[in-house]
């Protein structure tokens, strides 16, 4: 029962009389009836939130008569979350029409092979959408989507996945509801967002989700009437090939993909590929023939018009320097290493922090490999803090092969200082299935 408290309406009254305004006059002035009024001056009723805000208004009480009644019932402050709170494990299930179904469960009433209680759910229709409505939110994913791509840069796949994948999921729903003249770009926006999924799985060291969420992107995109994507997949898994040293497989993928693209860009991209592929074995004939053909192609690839995302990497400002140098390090050439990737670390933004370790691991194990410990372990130091960070299992695998060649000088001061870093960086890591060797 509400509680009436009795001491505003004798203030009420008492200001009522001070201001000259007789019962009526007072009613007349806030819209409510003289037999409320005088209700709650007796304190026979209880007043209102909002009707003690207008006789503070009308007397020019200064909000003295509303801090006589407790606040509103929509403004009492919500408890603070505990732990258990915090801790409530949900799901949402994502079809393919763009039904979904949030679930939480109870933590405390959960385990011992019962079933977990389940504490809300909710279900999500898909969208009805009208003739344009569509179209007119595709500018806003494609976005979202950048964003998640600068986002990719600063944090690690566990938080960028989860982001990725819903907007696929909404994106897939709302497909279907679409009309047929902007269905294609729906599915092709969300096969981009698949594909960066892919991308943030291989960080997370799972090559088998890398490769799920690639053939997803592939089939979204080719059912929007875009097969160039399949051509970019199969440089995704030269990739892969490419982290576990299966230097055939490296270049059957690269050249599988350059023979089935069509735009410059995914040739050129394949043959730097290609190239990687060559100095694994140590073929450096092959692998600057690779190099050259993948550097004249990008260098004439047409500048995108912005309608689809740009597949491949974005940040690196000189990416045939970056895999020309990593390819000269792999052929046993630090020295041509270093000078190809030279000041390329400080021409990236600080933001881009996965581009940055990337680069800097290459750029730090060439460095070592030319007996330049000082400067390699001022940039090993910036790349364990910064892989800590994004978590990559890519990068870690390059970390691991600087901090065997640091150890080779394991008397150097710099080099004794720097290896409690890597090793943290290291630690970090989350095993996984597909983790690169």
């Amino acid at each position: 029962m509400q509680r009436i408290p009795v001491r505003f309406g004798a203030e009420l009254r008492r200001r009522r009389i001070e201001a000259g305004l007789s019962l009526g006059e007072l009613a007349s002035l806030i819209c409510f009836s003289k037999g409320h009024l005088s209700k709650i001056e007796r304190g026979v009723k209880a007043p209102s939130h909002d009707l003690a805000q207008l006789c503070d208004s009308a007397l020019h009480a200064d909000g003295q008569l509303s801090g006589l009644i407790s606040a509103p019932e929509h403004s009492t402050p919500a408890a603070p979350m505990t732990e258990a709170d915090v801790g409530t494990p949900w799901t949402l299930r994502m079809q393919a029409g763009g039904e979904s179904d949030f679930v939480a469960f109870d933590p405390a009433l959960s385990g011992g092979g019962a079933l977990p209680t389940t504490i809300v759910s909710w279900s999500l229709a898909p969208p009805l959408l009208e003739s344009g409505e569509t179209n007119s939110a595709l500018p806003y994913f494609r976005n979202v989507f950048d964003e998640f791509r600068r986002l990719g840069q600063l944090f690690g796949p566990s938080v960028v996945a989860q982001l990725c994948i819903a907007a696929t999921s909404a994106l897939r729903g709302m497909a279907h509801q679409a009309q047929p003249a902007h269905r294609d770009v729906v599915l092709r926006l969300a096969s981009r967002f698949a594909e960066y999924t892919g991308w943030m799985a291989q960080e997370a060291g799972s090559d088998a989700a890398s490769l799920w969420w690639t053939e997803q992107a592939v089939q979204l995109a080719a059912d929007g009437g875009d097969d160039e994507l399949a051509a970019y997949a199969l440089i995704r898994r030269a990739e892969l090939a490419l982290y576990t040293g299966d230097s055939v497989a490296t270049v059957q993928l690269a050249r599988r993909a350059a023979q089935q693209a069509r735009s410059v860009r995914i040739r050129g991209l394949a043959a730097q590929r290609e190239a990687q592929g060559h100095a694994l074995v140590g073929d450096r004939d092959a692998c600057r023939r690779a190099l050259d053909r993948g550097a004249e192609l990008t260098a004439g690839a047409v500048a995108p018009d912005g309608t689809d995302p740009v597949l491949g990497s974005i940040h690196l400002p000189d990416l045939t320097a970056f895999v020309a140098g990593w390819c000269m390090h792999d052929l046993g050439s630090p020295a041509e290493a270093v000078t190809l990737l030279g000041d390329g670390l400080e021409a990236i933004p600080p933001e881009s922090r996965r581009a940055r370790a990337r680069y800097g691991a290459r750029l730090a194990l060439a460095l070592a490999n030319v007996g330049e410990i000082e400067q390699a372990c001022a940039i090993a130091e910036l790349v364990a803090s910064h892989v800590a960070l994004i978590d990559s299992a890519t990068i870690r695998a390059d970390l691991l092969r600087l901090s065997r060649a640091l150890n080779r000088w394991p008397k150097n001061p710099t080099v004794r200082r720097t290896l409690p870093h890597l090793a943290i960086g290291l630690h970090t890591h989350r095993t996984g299935p597909g983790t690169p060797a």
